[in-house]
């Protein structure tokens, strides 16, 4: 005899753009990224007129410097077009995201330091590691990044950890109980890019599923991403 049972249908959930904040008030301090949190916040009191800060990816240096830009009313240099963003940049500061993240311009990060430092500017570059492993080969270049202030952000803690998850979830205005997030600190890969993961898959699962956000949910959505399965349908 056929099986007449019919799944229960689903509910597909539409990407609405849910929008990580990247304000003060909703930066995470912990004894991770306490350091970086203070050099921001003391600006344009720094050490050095370039400060860099430098940790792993999911470490939070764009969330840092998404406050530094707006406190600063910096403008945000692409990386591989250093030349192209000096001309208009006049005595405002600068920030370079990610400037790591490919080969360096170091013709143009050199004249970009060099203007800001006659300007009596500022420049924030975030990178994942520290300038003596961008293999700069220009000496005057390498000089000035020596010359920098260099601020390392490191993995995040549980407290950390845990305070980003509440944040994710209530960036999509789901509320998950204290338990949860504490299993998930203890289970999910030490990582902010991972914690966006797992709540973004968790939040979908849940509403596909028409189910609040439980444990039991967790623990089988930690489970799929440790096995790799299902990778994630975004």
């Amino acid at each position: 005899m056929p099986d007449n049972k019919i799944d229960p249908p689903r509910q597909l959930p539409l990407d609405l753009g849910h929008g990580t904040g990247y304000s003060r008030d909703e930066l995470v301090v912990s004894g991770t990224n306490s350091q970086a949190v203070s050099l921001v916040d003391r600006w344009p009191d720094w050490p050095s007129p370039v400060v860099v800060l430098a940790g792993p990816a999911g470490s939070g240096k764009t969330h840092l410097a998404s406050i530094w830009r707006a406190r600063a009313g910096a403008v945000k240099v692409d990386a591989g077009r250093i030349g192209d963003c000096m001309a208009s940049l006049g005595a405002r500061p600068a920030l370079i995201d990610d400037v790591d993240a490919g080969p360096v311009d170091e013709e143009g990060l050199f004249h970009l330091i060099n203007a800001v430092r006659g300007a009596g500017s500022t420049l924030l570059l975030t990178a994942r590691r520290f300038p003596s492993a961008w293999g700069v080969r220009l000496p005057d270049l390498a000089s000035r990044l020596k010359a920098a202030a260099t601020v390392e952000i490191h993995e995040p803690d549980d407290h950390l950890l845990a305070g980003v998850i509440t944040k994710l979830f209530a960036d999509r205005q789901v509320e998950v109980e204290p338990h949860v997030v504490q299993y998930l600190v203890r289970r999910i890969e030490r990582s902010l890019a991972t914690a966006m993961r797992v709540v973004e898959r968790l939040d979908r699962t849940a509403l596909e599923r028409k189910t609040p956000i439980t444990r039991a949910l967790a623990a089988e959505t930690v489970s799929a991403m440790d096995e790799g399965q299902g990778e994630f349908e975004i």
